[in-house]
């Protein structure tokens, strides 16, 4: 069987099965190549599922590359908010600026250019290229790894071979219908040849697969897992007299720069006044299991200077990550009393 008719029998049932998802279409490139863009980024180590209510809300706030162009990084980081990795929320910011500024509200349609911006590393200027021009590039996630070491009964451990599956890959891509095929593959990986489980019998390239049915398919490929490191610290809910609640900027650089938060720590030190609530909440990060003890705290007066009360019914009003949401809704849920007659 040639590899010419494994795509065809791929783009065949992407035509019947292939999802339909708001920033795609059948039969070539997506007519803008903004709705792409914006997809690209959120689905950077993220499903389907989750994006999909977050990418209507940003595009309804976010219509066109200009507006989001024009608009604020706080205002940028409150529509991505609950998404995670918000590094993809100012990299896209900064992605729309330069389109706007050094290419004139063009977008970029070639490998040299693409790679210029922001956040744009192989994975992406594959998909955004092959996607929103209909370029013969070849799209390598962990679905299409997957689908190439299981199609070729690859055993060995995928840092091993991802050379030899991009290479595979890349001879089987449709230079033809790449949006397509792009598309094709990545669903085959998502419905079909998922991880646990996959569904052999509806393959469309089932009789050219070597691994088939066979015990160790779901074996396959190998990766080595990387352990999780391990952090504890606490965090406060401080508040004044008002009941207002003491947040700060992040301005450090990281995951979480230019969110706001309520004052942390990983070192274990506790406020002398503060009082233990006996909660905790637990974030995982890429490696990092990150546990927090939480404490509450009433102050006269601000207690770090980068720092400022706001009441609680304006909190919304503020990009939080997702494990500070969690904090505050492990204070809300536990009804948990955040007032202290102790002052700092």
């Amino acid at each position: 069987m040639t590899q010419k008719t494994i795509a065809e029998k791929l783009l065949a049932w992407y035509n019947d099965y292939g999802r339909e998802l708001p920033w795609r279409v059948k039969g070539g490139a997506h007519p803008n190549p903004y709705v792409v863009l914006v997809s690209e980024f959120m689905l950077q180590q993220t499903t389907v599922k989750t994006v999909i209510p977050y990418f209507y809300r940003f595009m309804a706030s976010f219509p066109t590359i200009e507006s989001l162009a024009a608009a604020s990084e706080e205002e940028v980081y409150r529509q991505w908010q609950g998404l995670g990795y918000y590094t993809r929320a100012r990299s896209l910011h900064a992605t729309a600026q330069m389109i706007v500024n050094d290419f004139g509200g063009k977008f970029p349609d070639s490998r040299e250019d693409v790679l210029k911006l922001k956040g744009i590393g192989a994975y992406t200027v594959a998909s955004y290229l092959a996607l929103a021009f209909d370029k013969p590039e070849t799209v390598i996630d962990g679905n299409v790894m997957r689908i190439m070491a299981r199609l070729y009964h690859m055993t060995q451990p995928l840092d091993e071979i991802a050379d030899i599956i991009k290479a595979r890959a890349q001879l089987l891509s449709s230079k033809e219908h790449p949006a397509d095929y792009a598309s094709a593959v990545m669903d085959l990986g998502a419905m079909v040849c998922t991880p646990k489980n996959p569904q052999c019998l509806l393959c469309p390239i089932r009789e050219n697969c070597q691994s088939c049915q066979k015990p160790d398919v779901e074996q396959i490929p190998i990766r080595k897992k990387l352990p999780k490191k391990e952090k504890k610290g606490n965090v406060f809910i401080i508040t004044d007299n008002s009941g207002a609640i003491f947040i700060r900027k992040r301005t450090e650089k990281g995951l979480l720069a230019g969110l706001y938060e309520f004052p942390w720590n990983d070192d274990g030190a506790v406020y002398p006044a503060a009082v233990d609530t006996g909660q905790s909440v637990t974030h995982i990060f890429t490696h990092i299991k990150l546990t927090l003890r939480i404490y509450t705290l009433q102050s006269g007066r601000a207690p770090l200077p980068d720092g400022f009360f706001v009441s609680r019914e304006n909190l919304a009003d503020y990009p939080f990550s997702t494990l500070m949401k969690k904090v505050l809704s492990a204070i809300q849920n536990k009804k948990i009393s955040i007032k202290n007659p102790r002052t700092c």
